[in-house]
């Protein structure tokens, strides 16, 4: 049986030490059946590549990555590189040239790995959740065309107003005032949202030198 040619981009952060693990154990997975052979090939593009050529992979990267079978793909993103910039210039015109329109996550609880959160109770989970409630994606902006043909469009408008994005910010750090531990955590998805999400984030940030007392997070949600 040939080979199944495998295109490993560790990128970046943990990425590249969970696709080690990957590979290690898809290795195995070949030892235990016989017949099972992969071959890696292992590909630097990430933010460390960006930081030495002003782009995340090579211009013809994805024709490269068009001749495998597989991708496997470890994570992207460093502090030093903007989020935007490392998910645009990498994941996602992977995705959007070989079509992966389906995002699959199974989530399985493992017998004998205890889960982080299984003893915890009252005491020790206490957080409040704050989302944007009339603006973003509830704005209602938009409109469809062409409606029950074959070309039918949707279009959904995102709408972000910095009076609209200060006032629930304040109202997290206010509350975060009122807290015990005094935190605060904004989960955006501005890698993917290079706009809007990416204003969301700036927004926070300018607000955090009025609330010196508040500790500040940043997540991707």
């Amino acid at each position: 049986m040939p080979a199944y040619r495998i295109a490993t981009i560790p990128g970046d952060g943990i990425g590249v030490d969970t696709i080690a693990e990957a590979v290690s154990t898809l290795k195995t997975v070949c030892d235990v059946h016989g017949g099972l052979q992969f071959a890696f090939d292992d590909y630097p593009w990430g933010c460390t590549y960006y930081l030495e050529h002003g782009k995340m992979m090579p211009d013809d990267g994805l024709k490269i990555l068009g001749d495998y079978e597989a991708i496997l793909f470890g994570a992207v993103g460093f502090p030093s590189v903007p989020d935007h910039i490392s998910l645009w210039g990498l994941l996602l015109p992977i995705r959007q040239w070989f079509d992966q329109y389906v995002n699959l996550r199974p989530v399985k609880l493992l017998a004998g790995i205890p889960g982080p959160l299984r003893n915890k109770g009252a005491r020790e989970i206490d957080f409040v959740c704050i989302r944007e409630n009339t603006e973003g994606e509830y704005a209602g902006v938009g409109g469809r065309s062409h409606r029950g043909a074959h070309n039918e469009v949707a279009i959904q408008t995102s709408v972000f107003t910095r009076a609209g994005v200060e006032r629930v910010l304040r109202y997290g750090f206010e509350l975060a005032r009122k807290r015990p531990r005094h935190e605060l955590v904004s989960a955006t998805k501005s890698n993917a949202l290079q706009y809007s999400m990416v204003f969301w984030d700036e927004v926070f940030k300018q607000l955090q030198d009025e609330y010196p007392d508040i500790r500040c997070r940043q997540y991707h949600v």
